[in-house]
């Protein structure tokens, strides 16, 4: 059972990073389509990917929280969950709700260095993100 456990673990956590990955590419392509003022960004299509993509993202990640029995949430993962929180919020004024280009083009670098933070967190398993990797 733990063979299967373990390779389940892996899978998901190889779908979960790719998933990220894809979000971030996706959320950069978008903000800059926002900043450029292209009329893209009303496709359909575009609008639908990103919920496919970051539904994945969540599910994959639950999935990983439960295989890794993840209950009371560690300190880094609640961080990172805040985080995520706050990636949105920036992404929402960055791709729609920013007035000005140079609004949306702020907090669209503002998303990247929160999404940078998340990774940290989760690489080095703790809150201090890449900080931690200096102590």
């Amino acid at each position: 059972e733990e063979a299967i456990v373990a390779e389940h673990y892996v899978l998901l956590k190889d779908l979960h990073i790719t998933a990220a990955y894809a979000s971030l590419a996706f959320f950069v392509l978008r903000a800059i389509w926002s900043f450029n003022g292209t009329h893209v960004l009303q496709a359909r299509w575009v609008k639908v990917i990103p919920h496919i993509i970051d539904t994945a993202l969540l599910a994959l990640g639950v999935s990983l929280a439960v295989i890794l029995n993840f209950w009371p949430l560690p300190a880094w993962l609640s961080a990172k969950i805040t985080a995520l929180v706050i990636y949105i919020v920036l992404g929402t004024v960055a791709i729609k709700r920013g007035r000005t280009p140079a609004t949306r083009a702020m907090a669209a670098v503002a998303a990247v260095g929160v999404f940078g933070y998340m990774l940290g967190a989760a690489i080095q398993r703790s809150p201090l993100s890449w900080l931690a990797w200096l102590g």
